[in-house]
């Protein structure tokens, strides 16, 4: 396949295309991958901010109703130019058919230098802590944990050194896993998410069926904070709750692996997000019927204190490995999903070439997921992930925005477009998440502009390598892998 540049029209089927990757992941196992790459630690670990900012029962409830409905938003949208444009890469490929390959690179570059491998080792670190609940993690003296990278101010490469290397070890586990095909990476993704799941609508019929639960926490059902501001403390809570839902649009970077891509791709990401709402929807609820919201406002962890109040003594060793059994099938989504966006860019030639080369036996993106993992674990070392990661969700916003809006794009540029799956209530829904991706971008900038100018000079530092890119690899490096394996 010929390397796609914007032109006035694009040829859908020019686009659905494995990229050299194998089609193997049907309907079932790519709504597990939505599933899976959502719900990690956010369902565990959010309730308590979203309960704190807004105070009131029904107003929480309808936070997690609402962010879903946005969320549900951007997945139908995206989910119409995935079914259009069904290439290994995801987003990136979107970026570049729709607004070209600089905008395309630098979505590639935030997601590669902090982004997704940020989140890959935010989500390993999760685990590990978890994981320490039941085994004592190893420590070293005071001073060693103490020591700093030399000429590098605040990095503790040794500090949390146990936690560090339990999470290493689930990262390059887990790449090994993908390594050898998708459509393993697919069955264990299935059966993590089997049990997290499981694990999930456990707490939910336990706290339902508890004595020590009542409905008097849902009443006053509505009411206003103590702030008096209602529409802030939304705004507020929505951050938290919109971070729990983050990770929808991971299945559309497997998009050159789904059988049948413009059937599954847009009913995995429908069924997968409404699927994800009611999980949310109802394990809220359980919280709420087992502890009053002001209990669930001062928790620091709120599923484990209701675990506690239901089985006292055992419920905390529960909600740890219900949580480390999220956080595994939440990092394998993940590392299965992202490696495909800089397998896409280096068959681009806007990467290392080796990247964009599939694995001649297993059809998967090899050197890509063995790349990503030995990053994912440097990040994971350095201890500067969080600050990283809060430096670029700005930018991410920036993007959310910019790919929802390529639908507009798309209808004009795609003349000869095959009927299939088109995003209901046309245009209101694309507007409604443009809109509020807006939104959140100048809310960002406004609240926390120190952070989002940084995540903006992160995103610009990747223009001297587009440029190192496209005018020394192109120039001299002969044909990109996607255009020699046409």
């Amino acid at each position: 396949m010929a390397s796609v540049t914007p032109q006035n029209t694009v040829d859908p089927v020019a686009l659905e295309t494995s990229g050299g990757l194998s089609r193997r992941l049907g309907l079932g196992s790519a709504i597990m991958v939505v599933v899976g790459s959502v719900i990690a630690s956010g369902i565990f670990l959010t309730p308590q901010s979203v309960a704190a900012a807004v105070q009131v029962p029904g107003v929480m409830i309808a936070v997690w109703v609402l962010a879903g409905i946005l969320t549900l938003a951007g997945a139908l949208t995206n989910a119409e130019i995935a079914s259009e444009i069904a290439a290994p890469g995801g987003q990136y490929v979107f970026f570049r058919v729709l607004y070209g390959d600089l905008l395309a690179f630098l979505y590639g570059w935030t997601t590669f230098i902090v982004y997704q491998t940020g989140s890959i080792a935010a989500i390993a670190v999760a685990f590990a802590r978890y994981f320490g609940f039941f085994v004592d993690l190893p420590h070293l003296g005071p001073d060693l944990e103490a020591w700093t990278l030399p000429l590098i101010g605040n990095i503790h490469p040794f500090q949390d050194i146990g936690v560090k290397l339990i999470a290493i070890a689930a990262i390059l586990f887990l790449a090994g896993v993908n390594y050898f095909g998708v459509q393993f990476g697919g069955f264990v993704q299935n059966m993590i998410t089997t049990l997290k799941v499981s694990a999930i609508l456990g707490i939910i019929v336990l706290s339902f069926t508890s004595s020590v639960g009542s409905t008097d926490h849902f009443t006053p059902l509505w009411g206003l904070p103590s702030s008096g501001n209602l529409l802030a403390a939304i705004g507020v809570a929505m951050i938290a709750t919109l971070w729990s839902y983050d990770g929808w649009n991971s299945l559309t970077y497997l998009a050159g692996e789904v059988k049948n891509p413009r059937k599954n791709i847009p009913l995995a990401l429908m069924g997968g997000t409404i699927a994800i709402i009611l999980i949310y929807v109802l394990t809220n609820l359980a919280y709420l019927y087992v502890l009053p919201i002001e209990e669930m406002a001062g928790s620091k962890l709120v599923a484990a204190d209701a675990m506690e109040r239901i089985l006292p003594g055992v419920g905390g060793g529960l909600i740890s490995l219900a949580v480390m059994v999220s956080t595994f099938g939440g990092l394998n989504g993940t590392t299965m999903t992202t490696a495909r966006v800089y397998f896409a860019m280096a068959a681009d030639g806007l990467f290392f070439k080796t990247m964009g080369k599939p694995h001649p036996r297993f059809r998967t993106p090899g050197v890509s997921l063995a790349v990503q993992a030995v990053w994912a674990s440097i990040l994971t070392l350095s201890g500067t992930y969080d600050q990283l990661f809060t430096y670029v969700v700005f930018a991410s916003w920036i993007f959310y925005a910019l790919g929802a809006a390529g639908i507009f794009l798309m209808r004009r540029k795609m003349h000869e477009r095959k009927a299939g799956y088109q995003v209901p209530f046309y245009p209101v829904v694309p507007l409604l998440f443009v809109g509020v991706a807006t939104w959140f971008v100048v809310n960002t900038f406004v609240h926390q502009t120190a952070d989002s100018v940084v995540g903006v000079l992160l995103l610009l530092l990747g223009i001297p390598f587009y440029l190192y890119w496209t005018r020394t690899i192109r120039r001299g490096g002969g044909p990109s892998p996607r255009e020699s394996s046409a």
